[in-house]
């Protein structure tokens, strides 16, 4: 399994980048002026975004844009290098958490298409 910044996702990378700086998803959100849950929604690859808050988001992680969308750029520098097993094992859990999430909303949706009937 390769471990490239460019094999990650953007919500991949933005939470990354966030787990470096520190910084809760409530406390990045609140940086950027926005709500958590458009964060949450971000990091989870439900949606993108804009340029502006993209730039934003960059500035605020010391990360480059480019890195956030296509993972090649200036990266986020840990203090610490973690093991690269480690760092695998947090993506593929990060990924199932929102693949769980996304199938559990999709669970709820088609159930109240169902009631709707």
């Amino acid at each position: 399994m390769s471990n490239k910044s460019s094999d990650y996702t953007l919500g991949e990378r933005i939470c990354k980048a966030r787990d470096v700086c520190g910084l809760s998803t409530a406390q990045l959100a609140r940086r950027l002026g926005i709500k958590t849950s458009t964060l949450q929604s971000w990091e989870s690859d439900r949606s993108e975004p804009r340029s502006n808050k993209l730039v934003l988001l960059a500035g605020l992680l010391n990360v480059s844009p480019t890195w956030l969308l296509v993972g090649r750029g200036t990266a986020p520098i840990t203090e610490e290098p973690s093991s690269p097993d480690v760092d695998s094992v947090r993506f593929t859990l990060d990924r199932l958490q929102r693949q769980a999430q996304a199938l559990a909303d999709e669970i709820e949706s088609l159930q109240d298409r169902l009631s709707d009937l």
